[in-house]
């Protein structure tokens, strides 16, 4: 960045280094996540790989064609209808007229937007489009997937196909590179992943680790926010009954989005299970809800409660119970 200064007459230079000295290596054939807060160089790191960025020094080594996923929909014209624009999208791509003929009803039907197709783009919302260029996007043949916050547009529907073609691409052992801030996703795809933070990579290896490294990332954070009284998102959960069968659990819960709550149970540092309220009925504003956690599914031994408030739009986290305030209760054998 250049800044000028006028009242001493000469220009000022501030360097910024987005990635420092990180190195590390995708196996042919593995989902590999890349997790990290906003700003932590992510979409940099994608747009390196994807041969849009050029680096300053070091190397990057790519086996394979790869299809970036990243700025859907570059190329749309925004005065042309949808179905213009599948075509000269799929132009774009490689295809000829008659491949995107014999595919345009699949796309179509995997965005969810049959009835806009006759409108012009401009009329689209930014969602419709991304949906749109991501359809004809996954028809394009290539070894390597690099995919970015895909799963951050669209309703529950769109997702989910999303995760059923993320399983078909598993299934085919494709090379894929994906970059979420929804850690179920990135936890049920990836083998491995990277956690970066201020263009570093600060942990390394099994998905569960990482995650949860990113996790207690998020939990430092809104903690810092909060003592500066600046998090207005805030859950609580405790304990309210307990007998030979069930465990009650309350939550208190306070948020400025639309949100829903997840509810994890650990023995021994380890995550065990998860419970999630639906994300078709959002929670907003503030108010309680209470979870029953069946105490036979368990082993005997001691359990710990904890959990988050997340934004339903992109699953970012809100809020979250730090480890050392985690209510117990015990399964006897």
């Amino acid at each position: 960045n250049i800044f000028m200064s006028f009242f001493k007459g000469k220009k000022s230079y501030e360097k910024q280094e987005v990635l420092k000295d990180i190195s590390f290596e995708i196996k042919k054939g593995e989902f590999f996540g890349i997790v990290g807060r906003n700003g932590s160089g992510k979409s940099t790191l994608l747009k390196l790989l994807a041969g849009i960025y050029s680096q300053d020094k070091g190397s990057i080594q790519v086996s394979g064609k790869l299809v970036p996923f990243i700025e859907l929909g570059v190329g749309f014209n925004p005065e042309l209808t949808g179905r213009e624009n599948v075509f000269l999208n799929g132009a774009l791509l490689g295809f000829d007229r008659k491949q995107m003929q014999a595919m345009y009803d699949e796309i179509v039907e995997f965005a969810g937007l049959k009835k806009f197709m006759d409108q012009k783009l401009k009329n689209y919302s930014s969602g419709m489009q991304v949906r749109l260029a991501f359809s004809i996007a996954i028809r394009a043949d290539s070894d390597i997937l690099v995919l970015d916050e895909v799963l951050a547009v669209g309703d529950e529907a769109f997702q989910r196909k999303c995760f059923d073609y993320f399983e078909e691409l598993k299934t085919a052992h494709k090379t894929v590179v994906l970059v979420s801030h929804n850690m179920s996703a990135i936890k049920r795809f990836c083998s491995r992943a990277i956690l970066l933070k201020e263009g570093t990579i600060i942990k390394e290896g099994k998905v569960y680790e990482v995650t949860d490294a990113y996790l207690l990332e998020n939990i430092d954070q809104i903690n810092e926010s909060e003592n500066k009284g600046e998090n207005k998102n805030f859950i609580q959960y405790s304990i309210i009954k307990k007998d030979q069968n069930d465990v009650t659990i309350k939550a208190d819960y306070k948020t400025e989005h639309k949100s829903f709550a997840s509810l994890s149970i650990w023995k021994e540092g380890i995550l065990v299970g998860a419970i999630s309220t639906q994300e078709k009925t959002p929670l907003t504003k503030s108010g309680s809800l209470t979870f029953t956690v069946n105490k036979k599914i368990l082993n005997p031994g001691i359990y710990s409660i904890g959990g988050g408030l997340f934004r339903i739009s992109s699953k970012s986290l809100l809020a979250a119970v730090p480890p050392v305030n985690r209510k117990s209760f015990l399964v006897d054998g």
